[in-house]
């Protein structure tokens, strides 16, 4: 087949089309709001939302509504609890988190064992069904990206102070526990774009994956969150393609698109990269001096934080 007609192809149909459309939205979104979960270690935060906005949306299913809404007041719900529940000095930020992660997810599943149809709309939730998405799905999810990329431009020397130094954000005035919160919120807002394509459980993958694919390949905030969305973007489009001439669920081979670029750049990584670092280390150990390693191997400088 040639190469024009494989990629062309699968977009003959308009279901693949609005996908294809929804997976570019998300991987967008999510690795430009994964450069903060990543830099601040906010993995189990990500997953612990992508958790706690299940009772959203099951509840809202049950009720023959859009599942977008539900999961963003229940996502904004917990976001704004576990800032709440966290001002107690003797309940830990994480604790807060862990109690209500395990008690909201609990209650969707107590919810949605209700259906009749129990095993398969919760594996729908559960690993998502991009090839179901609607024009009113991209839409809301449209509007949901827009207002998360708008506040982090908006905020970014905020966020970038706090990511990096919570110490001096406090000693110049800046509203820590408030860019906490709004941070969630924004993670919470991500989660709800990404689950049509990836599902709940699977939508933490592209929150850190693609993020931590960046930040193998630069020392800059800007750039990372760049390459965060690219690198995204790509894993969706992969992802969609795979699924599509292998009869496979495209939520999975999305994550795999991205876990494999992931691997790549771990090993060969012009700076961070293990082949790269470890070539220094024999050429070092070997006696070569320094001076010769950079002039033959790519530029390599201290990492600098912008």
């Amino acid at each position: 087949m040639p190469i024009v007609d494989y990629l062309a192809d699968p977009f003959q149909y308009d279901f693949m089309k609005r996908a294809l459309v929804e997976v570019i939205l998300m991987g967008a979104v999510t690795g430009a709001i994964g450069a903060f979960v990543v830099l601040r270690g906010l993995s189990f935060i990500g997953d612990a939302l992508a958790h706690a906005i299940f009772p959203g949306v099951v509840i809202a299913f049950l009720l023959g509504q859009g599942i977008f809404f539900g999961a963003l007041i229940f996502g904004i719900l917990t976001s704004v609890m576990i800032g709440v529940l966290a001002t107690n000095q003797r309940v830990k930020e994480d604790s807060a988190i862990g109690v209500l992660f395990a008690g909201t997810f609990a209650l969707g599943i107590v919810l949605i064992s209700s259906s009749k149809n129990f095993t398969r709309d919760l594996a729908s939730f559960l690993f998502g069904n991009v090839l179901g998405v609607t024009t009113n799905d991209i839409m809301l999810s449209a509007i949901a990206g827009v207002i998360v990329i708008v506040l982090i431009i908006a905020f970014y020397r905020e966020l970038l102070i706090t990511s990096f130094d919570r110490g001096a954000a406090q000693a110049m005035g800046l509203p820590v526990l408030a860019l906490d919160l709004l941070l969630l919120i924004m993670i919470s807002l991500t989660i709800v774009v990404s689950l049509r394509a990836v599902g709940n459980i699977l939508v933490v993958a592209m929150l850190v994956t693609p993020a931590a694919t960046a930040r193998l390949l630069t020392d800059r905030l800007p750039v990372m969150i760049a390459l965060a969305a690219a690198i995204g973007v790509v894993s969706g489009i992969i992802g969609l393609y795979v699924s599509y001439y292998n009869d496979v669920a495209a939520g999975g081979t999305i994550v795999l698109s991205a876990t494999a670029i992931f691997g790549l750049a771990w090993l060969f990584a012009p700076e961070h990269g293990y082949v790269m670092t470890h070539v220094i280390q024999r050429r070092l150990a070997g006696g070569i001096p320094e001076t010769t390693i950079l002039f033959e191997s790519p530029e390599i400088q201290q990492p600098h934080e912008s």
